[in-house]
């Protein structure tokens, strides 16, 4: 069982065995020139790009190792790319982190009734459906007096300020100010900035440059998901570290058997083992190649990474008995959202699942997605910290393995290559700090705020819903409608059995028959039954995993 077949099984559930042993990898598996990652034609149009002229450029802060390689070390740990990396050129990518589309939320999950606060990067942006049902997103921000514009409410398809009422329409115009005299116009400057917004396979897209239009061929496309019979399951996660280094944990299989071991049959510590890689293209626009284990003949598994934030692991199976062609996909599409800070959207997919997976609810293995995020959380978030506090390359601070960590020092190098294009960046060899202090915010604001009242406690914010990215509460089920549905659910439920034992339970009391006596303390029991079941569910949904550490 491959790295990769854990991903899959992590999340879909240990009942759905990736791959099928009736399945053998194809021999015609290629790298997606042919287009198994993006359609051949969107492919094309992303890579038709100039090589930028070979310079010696140090962009931003470019530091050299201190630490002297051995002749030993060159064998396990991850060397120069290239020649001119050798000797300590590089290139340099015109980029624009602006002039790109940035996975915003998945469809289904986009509020119908209210505002969405998000943010890109530091920029803050809302989200929401106009009168028409057309997503719209525009600056959060209210020209008036600068209020989070994602704090307000829908009036008839316009988005009010809750501040003094100011109302706005799709195109950013504002249409009405309450407070203006009955003879006055209503000043051209009072309009809101406005950003363009796609739709795409079930996810919601933002283009963030004010300068150059939309270009249409940076929108990602992922054919696996437009294959007949596909399906998925997709989650979303809100989470407290850098996006560069969730990528980073995303893209290092070698970490699975340790990490997440046990978590399902799949992931099991004595699996771990040297992995093999072959980078098949690196372009300013991100890098791929295969991998799998060091002892496969042939490396099964192709890795995309694509500007600014798209990474996909892809699989093609073939069932020997009918010779027809599965197909896998892990995508992962993560999102910057502020110093130490992101949010993501996985969607693992394929042509063929297991019929036992149909017996599994939606939020199963939504909760066992965070119980996965989980099991990471402490080590990235300490990762975060201390290269925030170390303020130098990652070439000074990490040991990167040629047998596990390949794609993190191409990662890393590709920083390197168009980080002077980003608000901030960590690379291999360069770094650019952030020019303005993070921003925190010490109260829950919109959708958060909405959610977190609805269940108050002692007057405040329960523990369980509490604007904290520490908590799974806020970090998933606040995102997931079908997760909130089946909580409220479950709640209702729960408090209704209880009624519903203690007024049997009152009865068994007062009858005087033996059998009626036994029939209430009987149907109490299944009501307490019942109670304990819900309590269950709604905890998993709820509670973050705790790591039991052990002697082995």
């Amino acid at each position: 069982m491959t790295a990769l077949s854990s991903l899959h099984s992590l999340f879909f559930s240990p009942l759905l065995k990736i791959p099928s042993p009736k399945l053998k990898p194809s021999p015609f598996f290629t790298p997606p020139t042919t287009g198994n990652v993006i359609s051949s034609i969107k492919a094309h149009k992303l890579r038709k790009r100039t090589e930028p002229k070979l310079t010696k450029r140090h962009a931003v802060t470019d530091m050299s190792s201190s630490a002297v390689p051995t002749p030993d070390d060159h064998k396990v740990l991850v060397g120069p790319a290239s020649e001119e990396e050798s000797r300590g050129e590089r290139r340099v990518a015109d980029y624009d982190w602006t002039e790109e589309w940035y996975p915003l939320y998945l469809t289904k999950d986009v509020p119908d009734d209210a505002p969405l606060g998000l943010t890109v990067f530091d920029q803050q942006i809302v989200l929401y459906k106009d009168g028409k049902g057309e997503l719209r997103c525009h600056q959060d921000r209210c020209p008036h007096r600068l209020a989070k514009l994602s704090e307000g409410q829908l009036i008839d398809g316009r988005l009010e300020c809750l501040y003094h009422g100011w109302q706005f329409e799709g195109e950013g115009k504002c249409v009405k100010i309450p407070q203006l005299p009955a003879d006055a116009k209503i000043p051209r400057s009072a309009c809101v900035r406005t950003y363009e917004v796609k739709e795409s396979q079930g996810v919601v897209w933002v283009w963030m440059s004010q300068k150059t239009p939309p270009n249409p061929d940076k929108l990602p496309w992922f054919e696996n998901f437009a294959r007949p019979g596909f399906q998925d399951v997709s989650t979303i996660h809100e989470l407290p570290y850098d996006h560069s280094i969730l990528l980073e944990n995303l893209m290092d299989p070698a970490h699975i058997p340790i990490s997440h071991d046990r978590t399902d049959w799949t992931a099991k510590r004595e699996d771990a083992q040297p992995l093999g890689f072959e980078v098949t293209e690196r372009t300013d626009r991100g890098f791929a190649g295969r991998w799998g284990k060091e002892k496969d003949e042939l490396l099964p598994n192709f890795l995309r990474f694509e500007a600014p934030c798209v990474l996909q692991n892809n699989r093609e199976l073939v069932d020997s008995k009918t010779g027809e062609k599965h197909y896998f996909t892990g995508l992962f599409l993560c999102r910057p959202t502020g110093q130490g800070k992101s949010m993501l959207i996985v969607r693992f997919g394929a042509t063929k699942r297991s019929p036992l997976a149909k017996l599994f609810p939606k939020w199963y293995f939504h909760q066992n997605a965070s119980k996965v995020f989980e099991q990471d959380m402490g080590f990235l978030s300490s990762q975060n910290e201390v290269l925030m506090k170390e303020k130098v390359p990652t070439k000074e601070l990490y040991l990167n393995l040629r047998s596990s960590d390949t794609w993190v020092a191409e990662y890393r190098k590709w920083m390197d290559k168009v980080g002077h294009g980003m608000p901030y960046h960590l690379g291999h060899s360069t770094i650019s700090l952030p020019k303005v202090p993070a921003v925190v915010e010490h109260a829950p604001a919109g959708l958060v705020a909405g959610v977190s009242a609805s269940s108050p406690a002692k007057g405040a914010i329960g523990t369980m819903h509490a604007p904290n990215l520490a908590n799974r509460y806020f970090r998933h089920v606040i995102h997931c409608k079908g997760c909130s549905s089946v909580i409220k659910a479950f709640s209702t439920w729960k408090n209704s059995l209880s009624v519903v034992a203690a007024a049997l339970t009152v009865l068994a009391i007062l009858a005087s028959g033996r059998q009626w006596k036994a029939f209430c303390l009987a149907s109490a029991s299944l009501c307490l039954a019942g109670v304990y079941a819900c309590s269950t569910a709604i905890a998993m949904n709820t509670t973050n995993f705790i790591r039991t550490h052990r002697r082995l």
